[in-house]
Protein backbone atom coordinates (compact mmCIF):
# COMPACT_ATOMS: atom_id res chain seq x y z
CA UNK A 1 0.00 0.00 0.00
CA UNK A 2 0.89 3.61 -0.41
CA UNK A 3 0.80 3.74 3.51
CA UNK A 4 3.69 1.14 3.89
CA UNK A 5 5.75 2.82 0.92
CA UNK A 6 5.54 6.11 2.95
CA UNK A 7 6.52 4.29 6.54
CA UNK A 8 9.06 1.99 4.66
CA UNK A 9 10.85 4.79 2.40
CA UNK A 10 9.74 8.27 3.36
CA UNK A 11 9.87 8.24 6.46
CA UNK A 12 13.66 7.18 7.73
CA UNK A 13 14.93 9.53 4.71
CA UNK A 14 12.86 12.29 6.26
CA UNK A 15 14.89 11.07 9.40
CA UNK A 16 17.87 10.88 7.97
CA UNK A 17 17.65 14.46 6.43
CA UNK A 18 16.62 15.50 10.31
CA UNK A 19 19.67 13.61 11.72
CA UNK A 20 22.12 15.61 8.53
CA UNK A 21 20.58 19.05 9.78
CA UNK A 22 21.98 18.75 13.08
CA UNK A 23 25.27 17.28 12.19
CA UNK A 24 25.57 20.11 9.61
CA UNK A 25 24.35 23.06 12.70
CA UNK A 26 27.11 21.49 14.76
CA UNK A 27 29.60 24.71 14.76
CA UNK A 28 26.94 26.84 15.08
CA UNK A 29 25.51 25.11 17.98
CA UNK A 30 29.27 25.47 19.28
CA UNK A 31 29.22 29.19 18.88
CA UNK A 32 25.85 29.99 20.37
CA UNK A 33 25.92 27.35 23.58
CA UNK A 34 29.75 25.81 23.72
CA UNK A 35 30.05 22.56 24.85
CA UNK A 36 26.46 22.02 26.24
CA UNK A 37 25.43 23.24 22.75
CA UNK A 38 27.49 20.20 21.24
CA UNK A 39 26.17 17.67 24.26
CA UNK A 40 22.76 18.41 23.40
CA UNK A 41 23.17 18.04 19.39
CA UNK A 42 24.83 14.60 20.07
CA UNK A 43 22.42 13.15 21.98
CA UNK A 44 19.31 14.18 19.50
CA UNK A 45 21.17 12.49 17.01
CA UNK A 46 21.42 9.25 19.05
CA UNK A 47 17.97 9.67 19.97
CA UNK A 48 17.09 9.83 17.07
CA UNK A 49 19.15 7.30 15.26
CA UNK A 50 17.46 4.67 17.62
CA UNK A 51 14.21 5.71 16.25
CA UNK A 52 15.53 5.60 12.79
CA UNK A 53 16.67 2.11 13.26
CA UNK A 54 13.40 0.86 15.82
CA UNK A 55 10.99 2.51 12.46
CA UNK A 56 13.45 -0.04 10.08
CA UNK A 57 12.96 -3.18 12.16
CA UNK A 58 9.02 -2.79 12.70
CA UNK A 59 9.32 -2.60 16.39
CA UNK A 60 6.95 -2.15 19.24
CA UNK A 61 5.75 1.99 19.38
CA UNK A 62 6.78 2.74 22.79
CA UNK A 63 5.23 5.52 25.13
CA UNK A 64 6.93 8.92 25.37
CA UNK A 65 8.75 9.15 28.18
CA UNK A 66 9.47 12.86 28.19
CA UNK A 67 7.35 15.40 30.76
CA UNK A 68 6.03 17.91 27.47
CA UNK A 69 2.75 18.89 28.30
CA UNK A 70 0.70 16.81 25.51
CA UNK A 71 2.99 13.16 26.36
CA UNK A 72 -0.42 11.73 28.25
CA UNK A 73 -2.72 12.53 25.82
CA UNK A 74 -0.19 10.47 23.59
CA UNK A 75 0.01 7.50 25.66
CA UNK A 76 -3.78 7.14 26.41
CA UNK A 77 -4.27 6.87 22.62
CA UNK A 78 -1.10 4.59 22.78
CA UNK A 79 -3.24 2.31 25.02
CA UNK A 80 -6.21 2.62 22.53
CA UNK A 81 -4.29 1.25 19.98
CA UNK A 82 -3.10 -1.42 22.21
CA UNK A 83 -6.43 -2.16 22.42
CA UNK A 84 -7.60 -2.16 18.86
CA UNK A 85 -5.14 -4.54 18.07
CA UNK A 86 -7.25 -7.58 19.62
CA UNK A 87 -4.41 -8.30 22.21
CA UNK A 88 -2.02 -9.17 19.17
CA UNK A 89 1.08 -7.46 21.01
CA UNK A 90 2.13 -4.71 21.30
CA UNK A 91 0.99 -2.26 17.80
CA UNK A 92 4.86 -1.99 16.02
CA UNK A 93 5.75 0.80 12.74
CA UNK A 94 4.54 -1.98 10.33
CA UNK A 95 1.14 -3.21 11.93
CA UNK A 96 -0.20 0.25 12.79
CA UNK A 97 -2.52 2.83 11.17
CA UNK A 98 -0.94 5.20 9.00
CA UNK A 99 -2.21 8.42 10.77
CA UNK A 100 -1.03 7.62 13.83
CA UNK A 101 2.63 6.08 13.19
CA UNK A 102 3.68 9.09 10.69
CA UNK A 103 1.97 11.54 13.54
CA UNK A 104 4.21 9.39 16.21
CA UNK A 105 7.36 9.88 14.72
CA UNK A 106 7.00 13.89 14.32
CA UNK A 107 6.28 13.65 18.18
CA UNK A 108 9.20 12.04 18.52
CA UNK A 109 11.59 14.34 16.19
CA UNK A 110 10.23 17.30 18.48
CA UNK A 111 10.91 15.24 21.70
CA UNK A 112 14.92 14.54 20.74
CA UNK A 113 15.38 18.34 20.32
CA UNK A 114 12.68 19.50 23.21
CA UNK A 115 14.61 17.38 25.88
CA UNK A 116 17.36 18.10 24.85
CA UNK A 117 18.26 21.93 26.13
CA UNK A 118 19.90 24.37 24.96
CA UNK A 119 18.60 23.11 21.14
CA UNK A 120 16.04 22.84 22.70
CA UNK A 121 13.98 25.55 20.38
CA UNK A 122 16.05 24.53 17.14
CA UNK A 123 13.14 24.00 14.15
CA UNK A 124 15.00 21.19 12.07
CA UNK A 125 13.13 22.11 8.86
CA UNK A 126 13.49 25.46 9.14
CA UNK A 127 16.13 25.64 6.65
CA UNK A 128 13.59 23.78 3.82
CA UNK A 129 11.04 26.21 4.52
CA UNK A 130 12.76 28.90 3.79
CA UNK A 131 14.38 27.70 0.87
CA UNK A 132 10.90 26.76 -0.57
CA UNK A 133 9.98 30.36 0.07
CA UNK A 134 13.38 31.72 -2.27
CA UNK A 135 12.86 29.45 -4.63
CA UNK A 136 9.26 30.15 -5.18
CA UNK A 137 10.23 33.67 -5.25
CA UNK A 138 8.86 34.49 -9.20
CA UNK A 139 5.29 33.19 -8.51
CA UNK A 140 5.41 35.11 -5.10
CA UNK A 141 6.29 38.23 -7.14
CA UNK A 142 3.55 37.06 -9.48
CA UNK A 143 0.92 36.80 -7.16
CA UNK A 144 1.58 39.75 -4.89
CA UNK A 145 1.41 41.88 -8.45
CA UNK A 146 -1.76 40.35 -8.99
CA UNK A 147 -3.31 41.22 -5.89
CA UNK A 148 -2.04 44.93 -5.24
CA UNK A 149 -3.27 45.41 -9.12
CA UNK A 150 -6.75 43.99 -7.79
CA UNK A 151 -7.18 45.42 -4.70
CA UNK A 152 -7.03 49.18 -6.59
CA UNK A 153 -10.00 48.82 -8.20
CA UNK A 154 -11.65 46.21 -6.13
CA UNK A 155 -14.43 48.89 -5.26
CA UNK A 156 -15.70 49.22 -8.63
CA UNK A 157 -16.02 45.42 -9.43
CA UNK A 158 -19.26 44.28 -9.45
CA UNK A 159 -20.65 40.95 -7.71
CA UNK A 160 -19.84 38.84 -11.10
CA UNK A 161 -16.70 39.95 -10.83
CA UNK A 162 -15.49 39.36 -7.63
CA UNK A 163 -16.85 35.78 -7.91
CA UNK A 164 -14.20 35.28 -10.62
CA UNK A 165 -11.75 36.93 -8.74
CA UNK A 166 -12.55 34.89 -5.59
CA UNK A 167 -12.45 31.33 -7.26
CA UNK A 168 -9.20 32.70 -9.09
CA UNK A 169 -7.75 32.82 -5.74
CA UNK A 170 -9.01 29.94 -3.81
CA UNK A 171 -7.55 27.92 -6.84
CA UNK A 172 -3.99 29.27 -6.16
CA UNK A 173 -4.88 28.10 -2.68
CA UNK A 174 -5.81 24.98 -3.36
CA UNK A 175 -3.10 24.36 -6.30
CA UNK A 176 -0.33 26.05 -3.86
CA UNK A 177 -0.81 22.99 -1.75
CA UNK A 178 1.12 20.91 -4.23
CA UNK A 179 4.08 22.50 -2.63
CA UNK A 180 4.88 19.96 0.31
CA UNK A 181 8.20 19.02 1.68
CA UNK A 182 6.69 16.21 3.64
CA UNK A 183 5.73 14.49 0.54
CA UNK A 184 8.72 14.21 -1.60
CA UNK A 185 10.96 14.14 2.25
CA UNK A 186 12.05 17.41 1.38
CA UNK A 187 13.13 17.58 -1.68
CA UNK A 188 12.68 20.83 -3.60
CA UNK A 189 8.95 21.03 -4.21
CA UNK A 190 8.53 24.74 -4.80
CA UNK A 191 6.20 27.00 -6.88
CA UNK A 192 8.10 27.37 -9.99
CA UNK A 193 5.89 28.83 -13.27
CA UNK A 194 3.24 31.48 -12.50
CA UNK A 195 0.43 30.40 -10.41
CA UNK A 196 -2.79 31.98 -12.13
CA UNK A 197 -1.87 31.13 -15.86
CA UNK A 198 -2.85 27.55 -15.70
CA UNK A 199 -6.55 27.65 -13.36
CA UNK A 200 -8.47 27.36 -16.44
CA UNK A 201 -6.52 24.27 -17.79
CA UNK A 202 -6.59 22.90 -14.21
CA UNK A 203 -10.41 23.10 -13.93
CA UNK A 204 -10.85 19.43 -15.10
CA UNK A 205 -8.49 18.37 -12.12
CA UNK A 206 -10.91 19.64 -9.72
CA UNK A 207 -12.83 16.21 -8.79
CA UNK A 208 -14.79 17.85 -6.47
CA UNK A 209 -15.69 21.48 -7.18
CA UNK A 210 -18.01 22.84 -4.33
CA UNK A 211 -16.58 26.82 -5.15
CA UNK A 212 -20.22 28.14 -5.50
CA UNK A 213 -21.54 27.32 -2.50
CA UNK A 214 -18.33 28.71 -0.09
CA UNK A 215 -19.45 31.77 -2.72
CA UNK A 216 -23.31 31.76 -1.39
CA UNK A 217 -22.31 31.24 2.11
CA UNK A 218 -19.93 34.07 2.47
CA UNK A 219 -22.26 36.25 0.44
CA UNK A 220 -25.60 34.79 2.52
CA UNK A 221 -23.31 35.27 5.56
CA UNK A 222 -22.67 39.09 4.46
CA UNK A 223 -26.40 39.54 3.96
CA UNK A 224 -27.58 38.14 7.28
CA UNK A 225 -24.76 40.24 9.73
CA UNK A 226 -25.89 42.72 11.36
CA UNK A 227 -23.85 45.55 12.85
CA UNK A 228 -23.23 43.56 15.89
CA UNK A 229 -21.78 40.35 14.59
CA UNK A 230 -18.67 39.93 12.42
CA UNK A 231 -18.54 37.45 9.56
CA UNK A 232 -15.43 35.26 10.53
CA UNK A 233 -13.39 32.76 8.01
CA UNK A 234 -10.99 30.01 9.84
CA UNK A 235 -8.10 28.75 7.83
CA UNK A 236 -6.52 25.62 9.03
CA UNK A 237 -3.09 26.32 7.64
CA UNK A 238 -0.87 23.41 6.11
CA UNK A 239 2.44 23.98 4.19
CA UNK A 240 5.04 26.89 4.65
CA UNK A 241 6.51 28.84 1.81
CA UNK A 242 4.49 29.54 -0.96
CA UNK A 243 1.41 27.52 0.24
CA UNK A 244 1.01 29.51 2.83
CA UNK A 245 1.18 33.28 0.74
CA UNK A 246 -1.50 31.89 -1.38
CA UNK A 247 -3.59 32.00 2.34
CA UNK A 248 -2.66 34.77 2.82
CA UNK A 249 -3.80 36.52 -0.33
CA UNK A 250 -6.73 34.80 -0.60
CA UNK A 251 -7.46 36.27 3.31
CA UNK A 252 -6.51 39.13 2.22
CA UNK A 253 -8.73 39.24 -0.22
CA UNK A 254 -11.88 38.24 1.89
CA UNK A 255 -11.36 41.05 3.83
CA UNK A 256 -10.76 43.73 0.67
CA UNK A 257 -14.01 42.68 -0.75
CA UNK A 258 -15.86 42.81 2.41
CA UNK A 259 -16.62 38.40 2.51
CA UNK A 260 -15.34 38.62 5.61
CA UNK A 261 -14.46 40.43 8.26
CA UNK A 262 -11.87 38.88 10.05
CA UNK A 263 -9.62 36.11 9.61
CA UNK A 264 -8.08 33.59 11.85
CA UNK A 265 -5.24 31.44 10.93
CA UNK A 266 -4.44 27.92 12.53
CA UNK A 267 -1.09 26.59 12.53
CA UNK A 268 1.23 23.72 14.47
CA UNK A 269 2.72 24.75 17.74
CA UNK A 270 5.65 22.36 17.01
CA UNK A 271 7.50 21.97 13.29
CA UNK A 272 5.64 19.52 11.66
CA UNK A 273 5.15 17.31 8.66
CA UNK A 274 8.92 19.12 7.47
CA UNK A 275 6.50 21.78 6.47
CA UNK A 276 4.01 22.40 8.35
CA UNK A 277 3.47 26.44 9.28
CA UNK A 278 4.21 27.26 12.92
CA UNK A 279 4.21 30.71 14.59
CA UNK A 280 7.47 31.76 13.73
CA UNK A 281 7.03 30.48 9.82
CA UNK A 282 4.08 33.01 10.01
CA UNK A 283 5.71 36.09 11.14
CA UNK A 284 9.22 34.96 9.52
CA UNK A 285 7.36 35.43 5.92
CA UNK A 286 5.01 38.30 6.58
CA UNK A 287 8.72 39.70 7.65
CA UNK A 288 9.94 38.66 4.32
CA UNK A 289 7.75 40.20 2.42
CA UNK A 290 7.46 44.05 4.25
CA UNK A 291 11.29 43.84 3.74
CA UNK A 292 11.58 42.40 0.19
CA UNK A 293 12.92 45.29 -2.35
CA UNK A 294 9.75 44.58 -4.77
CA UNK A 295 6.92 47.19 -4.35
CA UNK A 296 4.02 44.90 -4.06
CA UNK A 297 5.63 42.16 -2.00
CA UNK A 298 6.14 44.62 0.71
CA UNK A 299 3.12 46.77 0.28
CA UNK A 300 1.37 42.80 1.21
CA UNK A 301 4.16 42.43 4.16
CA UNK A 302 3.60 45.89 5.36
CA UNK A 303 -0.90 45.41 5.08
CA UNK A 304 -0.29 42.21 6.65
CA UNK A 305 1.54 43.29 9.65
CA UNK A 306 -1.30 46.06 9.86
CA UNK A 307 -3.69 43.45 9.95
CA UNK A 308 -2.14 41.69 12.77
CA UNK A 309 -1.93 44.89 14.58
CA UNK A 310 -5.78 45.64 13.92
CA UNK A 311 -7.11 42.27 15.40
CA UNK A 312 -8.95 41.76 11.90
CA UNK A 313 -6.60 39.00 11.10
CA UNK A 314 -5.62 36.23 14.17
CA UNK A 315 -2.89 33.68 14.46
CA UNK A 316 -3.89 30.56 17.07
CA UNK A 317 -1.84 27.18 17.45
CA UNK A 318 -3.06 24.92 19.77
CA UNK A 319 -1.64 21.20 20.78
CA UNK A 320 -4.89 19.36 19.05
CA UNK A 321 -3.62 19.70 15.76
CA UNK A 322 -0.46 17.84 16.23
CA UNK A 323 -1.93 14.84 18.29
CA UNK A 324 -2.57 11.56 16.55
CA UNK A 325 -6.58 12.11 16.48
CA UNK A 326 -9.00 12.30 14.00
CA UNK A 327 -10.87 15.44 13.92
CA UNK A 328 -14.14 13.70 14.92
CA UNK A 329 -12.72 13.04 18.61
CA UNK A 330 -12.23 16.82 18.89
CA UNK A 331 -15.35 17.71 20.51
CA UNK A 332 -13.69 15.53 23.15
CA UNK A 333 -10.33 16.29 23.56
CA UNK A 334 -9.85 19.80 22.82
CA UNK A 335 -13.60 21.32 23.58
CA UNK A 336 -11.58 24.73 23.60
CA UNK A 337 -11.10 24.24 20.21
CA UNK A 338 -13.89 23.04 19.13
CA UNK A 339 -16.39 25.63 20.82
CA UNK A 340 -13.80 28.69 19.01
CA UNK A 341 -14.34 26.97 16.08
CA UNK A 342 -18.17 26.86 15.94
CA UNK A 343 -18.04 30.52 16.21
CA UNK A 344 -16.92 30.50 12.65
CA UNK A 345 -18.63 31.32 9.38
CA UNK A 346 -16.90 29.34 6.87
CA UNK A 347 -13.50 26.98 8.31
CA UNK A 348 -11.42 26.00 5.47
CA UNK A 349 -9.08 23.06 6.31
CA UNK A 350 -6.13 23.18 4.09
CA UNK A 351 -3.92 19.83 2.86
CA UNK A 352 -3.65 16.59 2.82
CA UNK A 353 -3.15 15.72 6.64
CA UNK A 354 -5.89 18.02 7.46
CA UNK A 355 -8.12 15.92 5.06
CA UNK A 356 -7.00 12.43 6.75
CA UNK A 357 -8.03 13.65 9.70
CA UNK A 358 -11.59 15.03 8.81
CA UNK A 359 -12.35 11.41 6.97
CA UNK A 360 -10.68 9.29 9.85
CA UNK A 361 -8.20 8.30 7.09
CA UNK A 362 -10.15 5.24 6.22
CA UNK A 363 -10.23 3.54 3.10
CA UNK A 364 -13.80 4.30 2.33
CA UNK A 365 -15.69 3.73 -0.80
CA UNK A 366 -15.05 6.95 -3.05
CA UNK A 367 -19.10 7.20 -3.73
CA UNK A 368 -19.09 7.56 0.56
CA UNK A 369 -20.75 11.09 1.09
CA UNK A 370 -18.74 13.28 2.69
CA UNK A 371 -20.94 14.31 5.76
CA UNK A 372 -20.74 10.73 6.67
CA UNK A 373 -16.97 10.55 6.20
CA UNK A 374 -16.63 13.40 9.14
CA UNK A 375 -18.42 11.18 11.65
CA UNK A 376 -20.11 14.01 13.14
CA UNK A 377 -17.59 16.84 13.42
CA UNK A 378 -19.37 19.64 12.12
CA UNK A 379 -18.72 22.95 14.48
CA UNK A 380 -19.44 25.47 11.34
CA UNK A 381 -19.57 24.86 7.84
CA UNK A 382 -16.31 23.87 6.58
CA UNK A 383 -14.34 23.01 2.86
CA UNK A 384 -10.96 20.84 2.33
CA UNK A 385 -8.79 22.80 -0.19
CA UNK A 386 -6.55 19.81 -0.82
CA UNK A 387 -4.38 18.10 -3.68
CA UNK A 388 -4.60 14.22 -3.40
CA UNK A 389 -1.43 12.68 -1.86
CA UNK A 390 -3.29 10.62 0.26
CA UNK A 391 -5.50 7.80 -0.69
CA UNK A 392 -8.05 8.34 1.31
CA UNK A 393 -11.16 10.12 -0.94
CA UNK A 394 -15.29 10.64 -0.38
CA UNK A 395 -17.53 12.15 -1.96
CA UNK A 396 -17.04 11.49 -5.88
CA UNK A 397 -19.57 10.83 -8.24
CA UNK A 398 -20.47 6.66 -8.42
CA UNK A 399 -17.98 5.70 -10.94
CA UNK A 400 -15.80 8.67 -11.15
CA UNK A 401 -13.01 7.29 -9.16
CA UNK A 402 -13.16 4.20 -10.73
CA UNK A 403 -13.01 5.33 -13.82
CA UNK A 404 -9.47 7.85 -13.15
CA UNK A 405 -8.25 4.41 -11.49
CA UNK A 406 -8.59 2.48 -14.90
CA UNK A 407 -6.34 5.20 -16.55
CA UNK A 408 -4.08 6.48 -13.87
CA UNK A 409 -3.60 3.83 -10.77
CA UNK A 410 -1.20 6.69 -8.82
CA UNK A 411 -4.22 9.32 -9.16
CA UNK A 412 -4.75 9.52 -5.21
CA UNK A 413 -1.15 10.06 -4.56
CA UNK A 414 0.63 11.98 -7.44
CA UNK A 415 -0.79 15.99 -6.23
CA UNK A 416 -2.37 16.09 -10.23
CA UNK A 417 -6.06 15.99 -8.15
CA UNK A 418 -7.53 18.49 -6.10
CA UNK A 419 -10.88 18.71 -4.30
CA UNK A 420 -12.83 21.86 -3.27
CA UNK A 421 -14.89 19.78 -0.61
CA UNK A 422 -17.14 21.55 1.15
CA UNK A 423 -20.30 20.53 3.97
CA UNK A 424 -22.96 22.55 5.11
CA UNK A 425 -22.51 21.23 8.67
CA UNK A 426 -25.92 20.88 9.93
Amino acid sequence: SFAYFTIKDRLPQILTRVIDTLHRHKNEFFEEHGEKGVEAEKRAISFLSKLRNELQTDKPVTPLEDELPDAALWNQYLDYQRNLSNGSGEPSWFQSPWLFVECYMYRRIHAALAQNPPIDNFDVFKEGKAQNFFESQEAVITLCTHFQELLKNIKDLDEKQLQEEFFKLLQVSLWGNKCDLSFSAGEDSSQKSGPLQSLENMIPYILVNDMEKLWSILVNAKKRNTEKSNVRVDIILDNAGFELLSDLVLADFLLSSKLADEVHFHGKSIPWYVSDTTKHDFNWTIKQLQSANHMWMSRCGINWEGNLKKGVWVYHDHMFWTLPHDFSSMAEVAPDLYADLQKSNLLLFKGDLNYRKLTGDRKWEYSVPFHQALNKFHPAPLCSLRTLKSDTQVGLKPGQGEQIQASEPEWMVSGKYGIVQFDAAL
